[in-house]
């Protein structure tokens, strides 16, 4: 429900417009060097201020409570906590009535019975991802891995160099974007990753879903693939050491690392809430009615998720290689001739 993984734990806590929200982390090796300067410069490339970002602007002043002792991991849980400065619940009161089209407002209200906090999203706000880039922060300090992270395409404009100019545009038509990020990762060994039921590409994607806006995640050639032939979609081997002539699986085959590096691409929808009027239903008057949302929102949310995953996605490496680890076979085990 609220928590992630095995040996490398995340729990989050908290919601957009409460006091704070938060991360107990659990599975940080004892020893491990603990960077605030890293966990500050990821929360700050989630921050906004860029041309298409929210006016909502939280100084993401973090503080760790637990689990570290003269700057080192002790080994214990982590405990992390950001305190939500810029709220205007206001702005949400009339949402009760007429739920936003495309968000959780609706779904949220019948699972809870009208009990959940509808404030800013509540528990279904981007907001929540503040704590997630703090707990993959913590993952990266340990990871021998090194990753790679690009903005590809947003809406139509393939040449992020427009993009300040392209976002106006979409700004001044009320609308919202969404857009494509390439995530690539080097350095994993062969093997990581536990099928059945936890394959990496399995729970990489699972990870990414559980991100608001993520609609969509593919792997290496993804579904571009679709043209390819079996023979030219295959990554054929080179030599004895595993070596492949192309990447078409994005570093993972049957659910295994395989050496290559990770490659995905992850979609992110369009912002639901946005400054375009909207005709629709009204919970009260039993009516279509327009709705005029309000609020400070993101136009191209995929603007600042860049950071938010990447370090999920070192949540998920963390995890099955903590995993990888505490179950590695150093040699194969003899079995008796007579058996």
């Amino acid at each position: 429900m609220n928590t992630y993984g095995q040996f490398f734990k995340v729990t989050l806590f908290g919601e957009s417009h409460q006091p704070e929200i938060g991360v107990v982390v659990e599975g940080v090796p004892a020893g491990t060097v603990i960077d605030m300067t890293l966990i500050e410069q990821d929360l700050k490339k989630r921050r906004p201020g860029a041309v298409g970002t929210t006016a909502r602007v939280e100084a993401d002043h973090f503080r760790v409570t637990a689990g570290i002792f003269q700057g080192r991991a002790t080994g214990s849980p982590l405990h992390l906590v950001i305190e939500n400065t810029d709220t205007r619940s206001k702005d949400y009161q009339h949402l009760l009535k007429q739920p936003r089209p495309g968000h959780a407002d609706y779904v949220a209200s019948i699972k809870y019975g009208g009990f959940h906090d509808h404030r800013g999203g509540g528990r279904f706000s981007g907001r929540l991802t503040a704590a997630l880039v703090m707990a993959g922060s913590l993952a990266k300090m340990f990871l021998p891995y090194t990753f790679e992270t690009e903005l590809i395409k947003v809406g139509t404009l393939t040449d992020m160099s427009s993009l300040d100019q392209y976002l106006e545009g979409i700004k001044a038509k009320g609308e919202s974007v969404g857009g494509i990020v390439k995530l690539s990762v080097k350095g994993i060994p062969v093997g990581i990753g536990e099928p059945f039921f936890q394959k990496l590409d399995a729970e990489i994607a699972k990870m990414m879903f559980s991100i608001p806006a993520v609609k969509g995640v593919s792997f290496g050639l993804g579904f571009e693939g679709v043209e390819r032939l079996g023979s030219d979609f295959n990554d054929v081997f080179s030599d004895s050491d595993g070596t492949t002539l192309s990447n078409h699986s994005g570093g993972v085959s049957g659910g295994l690392s395989n050496g290559n590096d990770l490659v995905l691409k992850v979609f992110v929808k369009p912002t639901s809430s946005i400054q375009k009027t909207q005709e629709t239903y009204d919970f009260e008057t039993k009516t279509l009615k327009p709705l005029s949302i309000g609020g400070r929102h993101d136009v191209a949310i995929v603007r600042r998720a860049g950071i938010v995953l990447e370090n999920a996605l070192a949540i998920v490496l963390a995890d099955l290689t903590l995993i990888a680890r505490a179950t590695k076979i150093e040699k194969p085990i003899s079995v008796p001739q007579n058996l």
